[in-house]
């Protein structure tokens, strides 16, 4: 806790204007606790940012709870209510936030934002990248500070621990909301903190600090990397074009970051969806004696090799990645597997009769012309129309995947709809595929 106060105490002066992503949680309820000037002794405008995500029966009590708290306090608030999310839709929620604060930054003209990720979340991420595979820069896991265009991103509570953390609001009677479906292991990241996190400390009670300066080393070696990385760009990529002959010239593990770096400058915050499985197919093409080729990546992002050179370049008219199903895929960050059994019979489960589906499966984003013959609607509805009635955006259709048969039959939009081959649990079945979002921790 004082490491936190401490790094508060710091970075801010009388008079700062800072804008706190609150949800009304524990986390973000003992983040706004230490901002409070009997804490810091420094007096500060706060502005008390709340993204009400509208996918809880409690999430319009969670608003009046922290505009209750803000009001109390003298604090400003500023609300976004999300119309509707569904499905694998954490980056279009991520992008939301991170748009509604930065209004608010610029409205004003605020110094920093504050989000409450802590030291367990900071063990999870780097957990999660560790199992899935990423690239090197992912397993730094979460920064402390990070510099963006005119404001910096501020996450003080990763000295502490979620136990720590709820200490510290049951000493100080300080209340705050409970989201349910943390309880829950419907995800990756969940299921880390409920089964993993807790051998972990048994082991070491302190081992967040650990991680913390596993993710300090993994930084700094970072940092030197792009530096030197980056003084080789200069050099070698050049309008959006890598020369081939002076790449294969670099070091291995300087190649790695070069492809990498590229790739970074393409998807920015969202890198983590390039796996390692992308980049091993890209140093593939490259070391290929075909001189020519091409390879589609998440997000419509092409990659291209021609006379020596290589381009990557974002194209909407191209199709994302067709993924041959085996028992499990992860694309854009929504997992899609098999399982053994369930008696869920919501949008996230899909039961089909292997004789009546030509296998093998395939998950892919949509084409122009999609049409799925909807569970019990007797008929076939343009994927277009789907996703229109279901308010989802034009950006967001483009990489959402669809569960589709050898003969390009959709038999699913994972978390939206359900094709008339799924079953019900009392028909005949013998393929049971659950969906469920990869819990990322965004920056």
């Amino acid at each position: 806790m004082q490491e936190s106060i401490c790094l508060l105490k710091k970075i801010l002066k009388d008079g700062d204007a800072i804008v706190v992503g609150v949800s009304g949680g524990p986390d973000s309820m003992c983040l706004l606790s230490f901002l409070d000037v009997s804490v810091i002794g420094i007096s500060l405008k706060i502005i008390v940012a709340h993204v009400n995500h509208n996918v809880r029966d409690t999430a319009n009590k969670d608003e009046e709870f922290v505009r209750r708290f803000a009001l109390e306090k003298k604090y400003i608030f500023e609300k976004y209510k999300i119309d509707k999310l569904k499905g694998n839709f954490e980056a279009e929620a991520r992008k939301i936030r991170y748009d509604f604060f930065e209004s608010l930054i610029k409205k004003y003209n605020a110094k920093y934002l504050f989000t409450a990720h802590h030291g367990d979340d900071l063990i999870e991420t780097i957990i999660m990248r560790l199992i899935r595979g990423a690239a090197f820069k992912g397993y730094r896991g979460i920064d402390f500070i990070i510099n963006k265009e005119g404001y910096k991103l501020v996450r003080p509570l990763l000295y502490m621990t979620k136990d720590e953390i709820l200490n510290y609001l049951k000493i100080n009677s300080i209340d705050y909301c409970i989201d349910e479906t943390n309880d829950l292991d419907f995800n990756t990241r969940n299921r880390i903190r409920h089964h993993i996190l807790p051998e972990l400390k048994k082991e070491n009670a302190d081992v967040h600090k650990k991680f913390l300066e596993f993710s300090g080393l993994i930084k700094n070696i970072d940092d030197f990397l792009s530096a030197y990385t980056n003084s080789v760009l200069n050099d070698i990529y050049i309008n959006e074009e890598l020369n081939l002959f002076k790449f294969n010239d670099l070091e291995d593990i300087i190649k790695q970051r070069v492809i990498e770096e590229i790739l970074h400058k393409i998807y920015k915050n969202n890198l983590y969806i390039v796996t390692n499985k992308n980049i091993n197919e890209i140093k593939k093409m490259i070391n290929s004696n075909k001189p020519n080729g091409s390879i589609n990546l998440p997000n419509n992002v092409i990659i291209i090799k021609e006379y020596g050179k290589l381009r990557l370049k974002k194209d909407k008219s191209i199709e994302n990645d067709i993924i041959r199903f085996e028992n499990e895929v992860n694309y854009n960050g929504l997992i899609i597997k098999k399982i053994e059994h369930s008696n869920e019979k919501s949008n996230y489960i899909l039961r089909i009769n292997s004789k009546e589906v030509k296998l093998p499966l395939y998950v892919r984003t949509r084409k122009n012309g999609d049409f799925i013959e909807v569970k019990n609607l007797g008929g076939k509805k343009k994927l277009k129309n789907v996703f229109i009635d279901e308010k989802i955006s034009k950006g967001l259709r483009e990489s959402i995947g669809i569960l589709v048969d050898s003969n390009d039959n959709i038999l699913w939009i994972p978390g939206i709809k359900k094709s008339k081959f799924d079953k019900e649990i009392n028909e005949k079945y013998d393929i049971i595929l659950k969906c469920e979002e990869e819990g990322e921790i965004y920056e």
